[in-house]
């Protein structure tokens, strides 16, 4: 059956290019997915594995829309951050890599912990 996406806030899609599946890209999307159950976010959030997206040097990527926010050097930890940051509608700025302003997207503040 599919998914009711009219009750969707949030689409994380995680990067399982090569370099980010190198970089631990499955138990990446793994722990989001964990993570967003033991949050209780499934009608919130859904998340979709992309091939490339072209920002291998900061693998692993994780992006969220509509914010438009990418993320990167992402870890499984770094990805229960970024799911308890949605829950409070918030981005998790330590891995910001760049976020969309309105007009454009600007770089983040953040670097991966």
């Amino acid at each position: 059956m599919d998914r009711d996406l009219t009750l969707t806030k949030y689409h994380v899609l995680i990067c399982n290019g090569g370099s980010c599946m190198q970089q631990g890209g499955e138990q990446v999307t793994q722990e989001l997915r964990q993570e967003i159950e033991a949050q209780g976010l499934q009608s919130l959030v859904h998340t979709s594995r992309t091939r490339c997206n072209g920002r291998c040097g900061d693998a692993c990527v994780v992006i969220v829309y509509p914010k438009g926010v990418w993320y990167k050097g992402v870890t499984p930890s770094v990805g229960r951050q970024i799911v308890r940051s949605l829950k409070r509608s918030e981005n998790y700025a330590p891995a910001v890599l760049a976020e969309y302003n309105g007009e454009t997207f600007v770089s983040g503040k953040g670097a991966p912990q």
